[in-house]
């Protein structure tokens, strides 16, 4: 368990930002890969109705990874401050409330889901035929949604501990472990959709423990911090609890935002296509980890670099910062994008068999869906930004912009107007119009500056 030696204030920008941003990059693409090799293996094995029934039940488990991310996110920037100003022990102290409290919260939330199935199938844009498939999922996967909040609090505090290469190697176990236990329960064992969902809990619960274990014995700077009971400590863990999901608020949006748009997506495809056409709109639900992969790559590594500078009130490497993750976020989005648009039958094939109504279906919507691939990557990217300047009021109206101001309005109208290829741009005319809004918003700020 080396660490690297990480000088957030001081370190030449661009070498600072390639070292945190390969292994993130890496790591998230790993854990991309994960679950694109889960749909591989419920779609080619299962069948296109089982890949439909994860697409209904998926919205719970966005709602479990907005609530790891919104402590995650404000962790990471308010324990950057704090260890910016050498406050050591108020970051120990956050870090361990990041984890305690989202962790009680999801363990009832997730308690109250297993329960009622057939009412989540159907709030989630299901139908009677997917019921016993999302039933059976919702329940085996349930602990790995708990290791969720672990994984997630854990890699921000690790990375912010020097070792972003230990982060990386964890997601990379989890995702190979997941892809050979998917292979093994679906095929050989021909454990159904059960067997996919038992292989993420499996691989969730031992990196989780990994990330533990790292955090108890092998930490340099950040770990736990004994919790106290008192009144006085409860108050104190209320109100940095609080100040925690204001600034990571905007990314439990941008999560929220995606379970929204799975949610409505669910609901319009079965209205205008039935079955088939939620299981041709899981494949893109299946393949867009990939793209909130190169964002969020690039927001992860540069966040705690703007907040720790942000915090000592150098303006120059913020900004330098800030252009980088610019230009990264664009070239990652253009390649993705490309790739989405060109190579749609073939990324197509490897979910769903070839010549089917399903599979015909995505081959024909996925180009159109391809198109808000660069502007989904600007977009996290700047809310990622407001929010590492402590701006979390704008990071929070962006987000609540791209996730359901524009996306509900679009998938309303646009196959109104369009038919179904309205059902494939309402996300890229949502994500555009964002990005759109966002820029014009930073530019006024200066024009009127610069009079």
């Amino acid at each position: 368990m080396q660490r690297d030696a990480i000088d957030f204030g001081k370190t030449n920008v661009s070498r600072l930002f390639a070292k945190m941003f390969f292994p993130t990059l890496m790591g998230l693409l790993f854990g991309s890969l994960l679950n694109i090799a889960d749909g591989i293996f419920v779609g080619r094995g299962v069948g296109s109705d089982a890949l439909a029934a994860i697409n209904v039940a998926a919205p719970v488990f966005l709602i479990t990874t907005g609530v790891s991310l919104m402590f995650a996110t404000g962790v990471s920037i308010v324990a950057s401050i704090h260890m910016s100003r050498k406050n050591f022990k108020a970051a120990n102290i956050n870090i361990t409330q990041a984890l305690t409290v989202p962790l009680l919260l999801m363990t009832i939330v997730l308690a109250v889901i297993d329960c009622f199935p057939r009412t989540v199938t159907f709030l989630f844009g299901g139908s009677e035929r997917l019921v016993p498939l999302v039933t059976d999922y919702l329940i085996w996967v349930s602990p790995s949604m708990l290791m969720c909040v672990v994984l997630f609090v854990g890699m921000f505090a690790v990375r912010l501990d020097g070792s972003p290469n230990f982060a990386m190697a964890v997601n990379i176990f989890e995702a190979v472990l997941n892809i050979i236990l998917d292979y093994v329960f679906v095929f050989p064992l021909g454990m159904g959709i059960k067997g996919a969902a038992i292989a993420t809990s499996i691989a969730s619960i031992l990196s989780a423990a990994l990330v533990l274990v790292y955090m108890f014995f092998f930490t340099k700077t950040i770990g736990f911090y004994r919790p106290k009971f008192s009144a006085k400590a409860i108050r104190l863990t209320a109100r940095n609890v609080g100040y925690m999901c204001r600034m990571g608020f905007s990314t439990f949006l941008g999560e929220t935002a995606i379970c929204c748009t799975m949610i409505v997506g669910n609901f319009m495809f079965m209205r205008y296509l039935r079955e088939d056409g939620v299981a041709a709109f899981s494949v893109a639900c299946y393949l867009f980890p990939l793209v909130f992969m190169a964002g969020n790559a690039v927001a992860q590594s540069s966040q705690p670099i703007i907040s720790y500078n942000h915090g000592q009130g150098n303006k120059e490497r913020v900004r330098r910062t800030f252009k980088i993750a610019l230009i990264v976020s664009s070239v990652m989005g253009v390649l993705i994008t490309i790739l989405g648009v060109t190579a749609s039958p073939l990324l197509v094939d490897m979910f769903l068999e070839p010549g089917i109504a399903a599979w015909k279906i995505a081959v024909d919507g996925f180009p159109l869906y391809a198109t808000c691939f660069v502007f989904f990557t600007l977009n996290i990217v700047l809310i990622g930004y407001f929010q590492s300047i402590e701006r979390s009021r704008r990071a929070t109206l962006f987000m609540l912009l791209r996730g359901y101001v524009l996306v509900i309005p679009s998938f309303l109208i646009l196959p109104r107007l369009l038919g179904p290829a309205g059902l494939w741009l309402a996300i890229p005319v949502a994500e555009t119009l964002t990005f759109v809004t966002t820029i014009i918003t930073m530019a006024l700020p200066l024009k009127h500056h610069s009079r």
